[in-house]
């Protein structure tokens, strides 16, 4: 049968690889279509895309032909396996810098194998059939053509990309504004031009650091002097001062697990009694994004947002920052970070050095053994237990972080380990994260014991939270299976709080907060309970405790919370009821002055812009923070 066919092979190529490529978005991807145009975007930009790919060929010779198609599509295949891969974990598009930050993957292990399944294979059809045609087949499927023929079809190519692009930016004007949204740009111009855009993205911001000569701190510094209060003073307000700092970063601990069961059981017993002592923010988000934990880091450490394409940590980590370490280390603090982990993932040894930390005790400096790891290396309890001797000999005041590693997808622990039964339901991720949670649970509680035999307790602050989620978008049936209800976005983004207690030896009292609030706001509360003045800094972050604060906390794809509404998918909802009340999906020029969320929404934009700037351009080492002023040259 195949031989019969007399289509052109690049014609072939491009309706394959176009059908596939539909499939897989429409299918696999869980890409939100809200309107009969979407869907017919959704279906002309996979072949707008492979037909002008493989249309180029009929500007070569016969049998290059050939092998531009065959291999051009096994490499496009390639890619879209990497990004489904990547989706099924992070329900997100990799990125240039993610993809290329090689030295991480022999980290990923069987969290990698795990994003793996059967079905893939057939990503791989198109690929055989192309192999088999170039091979078994003579040359009429390949010809040279004429000059009048080649133009005529990249004329006719072309203008199906073209009508991709123009209903695209009928449906989303300013659709390339608008990188932080790559579901929007995937959505409505594909995969592969997305990854085009990504790659001029990237080269834009490096050319925006070699031309930054610190002029743009004057608009920032408005922004921040007008919208950011540094100056208040919380009831709280040097309470930790020359106290040790401990800082216990909860590998994808969300906040749906505190004082829930499972089966009748506590999913994390010891966090819950634990809350009942401390101060405890029941509506805390993590903002992370590409970088997952080290974003979190980079949040807590420097009062700045994380890129919307990549890692900070990979892409910046060499940049000058005013972070906690450093500005702490002038008031006699010694900083150190444990994470028993390789010490070049997410580039931590380069970044550490940029944020001023003293020691970063990696995984040179545990035994770690095959008996003793879980999942992606040491286990929690084993971490902690062999942390205390290096702990023990800092000098003091310190300050410390301590990063754990069992809690991370995928959620694998044996039997032996797990004090509480898994979930039932078709996915694994979600039924392995309850054993895996708890037992990095009861890791903490053991810490707090250790902490105390060594006499480090009374003296210390002890701050725990959560760094990222841990149950995908790509796992929402599941989710809803267990919390008795079908998800919608609103639940989604109410999934990203991640629990933030803090726990002081000696204030014994049931605090919980129900505030807003988010990772950005650690550095500035850290900042003022230390009783350390930081009037000068270019931080976006409030103190928790202070009561003027400011009224929004933002994400890193332009999504947002307030006291009132809930901002996401396009969709304004009541905070409290969960209910939709405004539709404010178009540009902010459209939206009318009655959308409830519209008023936050270009405030949301230009702080995540400043952000931005802020670290493509490197711009605070322009900056004088003992005076609040741009370096005079």
């Amino acid at each position: 049968m195949l031989q019969r066919i007399k289509w052109p092979l690049f014609l072939i190529a491009g309706l394959m690889f176009g059908l596939k490529t539909y499939i897989v978005y429409r299918f696999v991807f869980t890409i939100s279509l809200e309107n009969m145009m979407q869907e017919i975007i959704l279906f002309i930009n996979p072949f707008a895309t492979a037909l002008v790919f493989f249309s180029l060929a009929v500007l070569m010779k016969p049998e290059t032909q050939k092998k531009f198609i065959k291999y051009g599509a096994l490499i496009g295949t390639l890619v879209i396996y990497v990004n489904l891969a990547y989706y099924r974990n992070f329900t997100d598009f990799i990125t240039l810098p993610s993809l290329f930050q090689f030295k991480n993957f022999s980290d990923l292990g069987s969290s990698a194998a795990s994003l793996t399944q059967l079905g893939d294979l057939l990503l791989f059809l198109d690929v055989v059939i192309l192999f088999y045609l170039a091979k078994k087949t003579d040359n009429r499927l390949v010809k040279t053509y004429q000059r009048k023929g080649k133009l005529k079809i990249l004329a006719l190519s072309f203008s199906l990309l073209l009508t991709n692009v123009v209903l695209a930016e009928i449906e989303r004007p300013m659709l390339f504004l608008r990188g932080f949204d790559r579901e929007y740009l995937v959505k409505n111009i594909g995969l592969f031009n997305y990854h085009i855009y990504d790659i001029v993205i990237n080269s834009k911001t490096k050319v925006q650091r070699v031309l930054a000569d610190g002029s743009e701190l004057v608009e920032i510094e408005e922004y921040v002097n007008e919208n950011i209060e540094q100056d208040t003073k919380s009831d709280m307000w040097g309470i930790a001062k020359d106290k040790n700092i401990i800082y216990i970063s909860l590998e994808s601990v969300q906040s749906f697990v505190i004082n829930e069961t499972l089966n009748g059981e506590e999913i994390t017993p010891f966090l819950n009694d634990l809350i009942e002592d401390s101060y405890y923010f029941e509506n805390f988000y993590h903002q992370t994004n590409l970088g997952k934990t080290s974003d979190s880091e980079f949040l807590v450490e420097t009062g700045l947002y994380p890129l919307p394409n990549s890692s900070v940590f990979f892409t910046h980590g060499q940049n000058e920052y005013n972070a906690v370490p450093e500005i702490i280390k002038e008031n006699g603090y010694y900083s150190a970070v444990f994470h028993a982990n390789n010490k070049s993932f997410w580039n931590r040894d380069v970044a550490y050095e940029s944020l001023g930390f003293d020691q970063f005790f990696a995984e040179e400096y545990y035994n770690v053994t095959e008996e003793n790891s879980i999942g992606w290396g040491l286990n929690d309890k084993e971490f902690f237990e062999q942390s205390i001797k290096y702990m023990e000999e800092l000098p003091k005041p310190f300050y410390t972080k301590f990063i754990t590693l069992t809690n991370h997808h995928p959620f694998e622990l044996d039997e032996q380990f797990a004090s509480i039964d898994q979930f039932d339901s078709n996915s694994n991720t979600v039924n392995q994260y309850f054993p895996t949670v708890r037992y990095t649970d009861e890791a903490v509680k053991q810490f707090f014991d250790l902490l105390k035999q060594s006499g480090l307790y009374e003296e210390s602050i002890i701050v725990l939270y959560g760094d990222h989620y841990g149950i995908s978008e790509y796992h929402n049936e599941a989710m809803g299976q267990f919390l008795g209800k079908e998800l919608t976005p609103y639940d989604s983004l109410q999934l990203q709080r991640v629990p933030l207690i803090i726990h002081i030896p000696g204030h014994e009292d049931d605090r919980v907060i129900d505030k807003i609030s988010a990772q950005i706001d650690m550095k500035p509360t850290l900042l003022n309970m230390l009783g350390i003045e930081n009037n000068n800094d270019l931080t976006f972050g409030t103190d928790l405790f202070a009561e003027d604060r400011k009224p929004f906390i933002s994400f890193r794809n332009g999504d947002f919370v307030t006291n009132d509404y809930l901002f996401t998918k396009g969709t304004c909802y009541d905070r409290q009821t969960g209910e939709p009340v405004d539709d404010v999906s178009d540009d902010s020029e459209e939206t009318t002055e009655e959308s409830l969320c519209a008023p936050y929404k270009q405030s949301v934009l230009d702080e995540l812009g400043h952000s931005d700037d802020l670290i493509y351009g490197d711009l605070l080492r322009f900056y004088d923070f003992s005076k609040g002023t741009t370096k005079e040259e």
